[in-house]
């Protein structure tokens, strides 16, 4: 046992098996992602990487089924799966790319829109070829699959596996999971927002009804809260104009250099993926050839600050954007350009952003399951008067 201390949980311990995962080169690549991406450069408090994260969603895992092994032993939590829940937890990241969303919102989907890809088709491959390639990690073929799993948020067709412990790390009915709990705490304490997030207080009264992990009613303004909490942190961090700004300098540096560098097929081979970190922008900076000169000037525009200029932004309904989004693009705007502006089309940007509550327009408490404390095997939906 191992003990880590960290800044939003304090001293946590490390079970070995976790510690073999953690003492690998690619799951210390993590240490070169930063959680917030392209944040850190308007937010300088935002230096925390995808690695101090990773270990403590493993860590709040491993809490969650821990105290539901307790409460609820007819269960049958075994150590097996404690162990692939918390490992799920430390891989669930594994597959990041460069500057966080972005690399695969923006890149990959432009640079290769013939693949099907997302951060956690990547964890899962990263994760095998971490297993394949360090013998001092014991992980076995079935609990190799049952953590993939784990990571997918939802078990293989016809698997007998236990359906609650998918919704620990990757909720795919509510969104409420200890990845999120670990995210939203962690990043507001590095941005200096102030967040009375209790996630004790969540996974104390949660507790598994019908293969489904619910919270006790008692909670709901806690999860109504944490949404909340998320919310904020995309108006005013996420989706903040400089770093939307900065997004898409980063994504124009990547795309520019992406054929020379041969970014985006690295995804298909982690022996070349698990290189691929936020320190790629050094390497383009330190280059001299040619071939990275369009990515190196957009670089020192972004050291002096000389940012792509916001011309307007405009927050519209769901429905109102799905009309519009055909319609408003880069070519009907240069329409409306006067003839002495001489700009081209290459020089405007129209992009969407969705602000949620995790769920795209759904309100995710609407798919929460609670329990009242007299009648804990019954369960309902919170009305939304309430």
């Amino acid at each position: 046992m191992h003990v880590i201390t960290d800044s939003v949980h304090g001293a946590i311990e490390i079970n070995d098996y976790c510690m073999q995962i953690i003492d690998t080169p690619q799951f210390q690549r993590l240490r070169d992602l930063k959680q917030l991406g392209s944040s850190y450069f308007v937010y300088p408090g935002a230096a925390h990487n995808r690695f101090e994260h990773s270990i403590g969603v493993s860590y709040l895992a491993g809490q969650m089924i821990e105290h539901i092994r307790t409460t609820q032993p007819e269960l049958d939590v075994t150590d097996k799966d404690v162990k692939c829940v918390k490992m799920a937890g430390l891989c669930h990241d594994l597959g990041h790319g460069p500057f966080s969303h972005l690399f695969n919102n923006v890149v990959v989907k432009r640079a290769r829109p013939d693949l099907n890809w997302t951060h956690e088709v990547a964890s899962e491959a990263m994760l095998e070829y971490l297993v394949d390639n360090n013998d001092h990690v014991t992980v076995d073929a079935d609990e190799l699959r049952f953590i993939q799993e784990l990571i997918r948020g939802r078990p293989e067709h016809g698997s007998a596996r236990k359906r609650f412990l998918f919704d620990i790390v990757a909720n795919k009915r509510n969104s409420v999971d200890v990845d999120k709990f670990d995210y939203i705490l962690r990043d507001c304490h590095n941005v200096g927002i102030k967040s009375s997030l209790d996630v004790r207080r969540l996974m104390t009264y949660c507790r598994v009804i019908d293969d489904q992990i619910c919270f006790g009613e008692n909670v709901a303004f806690n999860l109504y809260e944490m949404f909340q909490t998320r919310y904020s942190l995309f108006r005013q961090v996420y989706t903040h104009r400089a770093v939307r700004t900065i997004d898409l300098m980063l994504a124009d540096t990547l795309l520019a250099a992406d054929k020379y560098l041969g970014i985006s097929d690295s995804v298909l081979d982690m022996s070349r993926y698990q290189h691929i970190t936020d320190s790629i922008i050094k390497q383009i900076e330190r280059s001299r050839c040619e071939e990275l000169a369009v990515s190196r000037a957009i670089i020192q525009r972004l050291r002096k600050r000389d940012l792509y200029q916001l011309v307007d932004q405009v927050k519209v309904s769901h429905e109102m954007a799905i009309t519009c989004a055909s319609k408003i693009t880069a070519e009907s705007v240069h329409q409306h350009a006067a003839e002495d502006d001489q700009l081209t089309v290459e020089d405007i940007i129209v992009t969407w952003h969705e602000l949620g509550y995790a769920m795209n327009d759904s309100n995710p408490i609407d798919s929460v399951k609670f329990y009242d404390k007299k009648q804990v095997e019954k369960t309902f939906h919170v009305e939304r008067d309430k």
